[in-house]
């Protein structure tokens, strides 16, 4: 599929994965749409984007914003490290069948859902593929990705419609809240640790890298595939989080045992909610950041010919850039 002059569709196109895919597309030569839960339309309409308030949980919403589109890029999602799963069924999983049906029904081409490589759970073997088990490990989010994928896979019927599934590794860049902006905050109140000596790896994926793997599989129409996307690179946690240290010139974190961070962080975070404050970071974000192995990204280098572009040096340096002349304390309020 030749991807100038289409059309395409950003669900939640507020959000920085969204807000970047609509960049790089029209920069590419595509006509973008938004939806958005979010009132303020501002940033997306000085891109030039054309922006739909509202739920992908709604049928109409959803109807009204397929129509005359030929693509939809679906990257909204729910997703904390924790909570009820019926929040998490009806974002990731309802909403991504509601907008799937939506787009069939309006002669959608293409539908490329963004899922994650948390469908494989916190305990897996090293370089996993796609065809291996998967694992939701009594969490909700990867509870629910897994069982989105389970009900939008079967809508796939090409030539009318084809979907495409992408697990992504773990996204950052400007904008980034995970992997960015909490444990720049935390470090720069010196209250920020990594589990159990660092080890392990965080399967990094600049965004850049995501949204060229996301066109590259639109282009070769690759319906009905499943790709994990990332970086390529095995950074350990512990160099991943004292390169992100140094980036500002601060104190390198140390390792505290996995037990003792949840602790801390589970005081902390019903301390926050003593003063109605909402929690900055969950006891369950440790599982998050101790997984043990690489993901392998093998059928993506294959099929689509993935390669990516940016390497983590250059993407903290880029990220860094970003923050220097950003208040992230305000991202996170």
């Amino acid at each position: 599929m030749n991807l100038q002059n289409t059309t395409l569709l950003i669900t939640g196109i507020d959000d920085f994965i969204g807000l970047r895919a609509a960049e790089l597309a029209i920069a590419q030569g595509m006509k973008v749409r938004g939806l958005q839960s979010s009132s303020d339309r501002t940033i997306a309409q000085n891109l030039g984007v054309e922006v739909i308030v509202g739920s992908i949980t709604d049928p109409k919403i959803a109807q009204k914003a397929c129509q005359g589109v030929d693509i939809v890029l679906h990257t909204a999602q729910l997703t904390q490290e924790a909570g009820p799963i019926k929040e998490f069924r009806e974002i990731n999983v309802s909403g991504t069948i509601n907008m799937a049906k939506a787009a069939k029904g309006a002669g959608v081409k293409t539908f490329l859902h963004l899922s994650s490589v948390m469908v494989y759970g916190f305990d897996y073997p090293n370089n996993i593929t796609e065809s291996d088990r998967l694992s939701g490990d009594n969490n909700p989010y990867c509870q629910s990705k897994i069982e989105a994928e389970a009900e939008l896979l079967p809508l796939n019927s090409p030539p009318d419609f084809g979907v495409i599934v992408i697990r992504a590794g773990d996204v950052y860049g400007p904008g980034c809240i995970p992997w960015i902006v909490r444990p720049l905050l935390m470090m720069r109140q010196k209250l920020f640790a990594y589990a159990n000596d660092g080890k392990g790896v965080i399967n990094h994926l600049y965004i850049d890298n995501l949204i060229d793997a996301m066109f590259l599989a639109i282009q070769k129409e690759a319906y009905g595939e499943v790709f994990n996307i990332t970086d390529g690179q095995e950074t350990s946690w512990k160099e991943y989080f004292m390169r992100l240290a140094a980036t500002e010139g601060l104190q390198a974190p140390m390792s505290v045992a996995k037990d003792e961070i949840k602790l801390f962080l589970k005081i902390r975070s019903q301390g926050q909610k003593l003063f109605r404050k909402k929690a900055d970071i969950l006891p369950e974000s440790v599982d998050f950041m101790t997984r043990p192995y690489a993901y392998s990204i093998t059928k993506a280098q294959t099929l689509l010919d993935y390669k990516p572009k940016i390497d983590l040096e250059e993407g903290l340096r880029k990220t860094s850039a970003w923050v220097q002349k950003t208040d992230i304390q305000q991202l996170v309020k």
